[in-house]
């Protein structure tokens, strides 16, 4: 019984070296992490947002300036961008920025786009893509969901001066102005 007991105790171990050696090489055989490019501005080199916005065939402009950071996967197009605080700027329109703008870019397009509105009338819509026309054309349309606001490029060249916002501005889109305390009765 001796010697079944120390067979025993060796193949356990044998059990043991082969389990902890198949871990090690499903570990080592794992996929890379995707390639991730985060850098702050004026950091590293691949260049700034901007010079990424350039390379997609998309104006500059489109994103304020003040970005304190951005990360960008080369390999999906996903990128982030962080601003010190929520603002405003002015196109044709008013756009806000929130304080993390997101998206994914493909040449000539940002899709899944959040953190940016823009304003119509007094209503404020959410920017939910961005597209340049055929570029000869000089246009670019922002999707608001049912219709496509069209734009001139020309106003997209150089990245904006963005306001910051005042939280108790009631034309701002995160205020609400239909708030029951806010109506006055005559």
């Amino acid at each position: 019984m001796a010697l079944g007991l120390q067979g025993s105790k060796s193949l356990g171990g044998f059990v043991l070296l082969l389990l902890l050696a198949a871990i090690g090489a499903v570990a080592g055989a794992s996929p890379a992490p995707k390639s991730s490019n985060k850098t702050s501005i004026g950091e590293g080199e691949g260049g700034s947002i901007y010079d990424h916005l350039r390379q997609y065939g998309l104006p500059i402009g489109l994103l304020p300036k003040g970005i304190t950071e951005y990360s960008l996967d080369d390999s999906s197009g996903e990128f982030r961008v962080f601003l010190p605080q929520p603002c405003r700027a002015k196109f044709e329109n008013q756009v806000r920025y929130d304080f993390n703008v997101s998206g994914t870019l493909t040449f000539d397009r940002i899709a899944d786009l959040s953190g940016v509105s823009a304003q119509e009338l007094f209503l404020w819509f959410p920017v939910k893509g961005i597209r340049v026309d055929v570029p000869s054309s000089g246009l670019i349309y922002f999707d608001v969901g049912v219709v496509d606001k069209q734009f001139s490029l020309s106003l997209f060249e150089s990245p904006p001066d963005c306001t910051a916002l005042d939280p108790f501005d009631p034309s701002s889109p995160s205020s609400s102005s239909n708030s029951p305390s806010e109506l006055k009765l005559k």
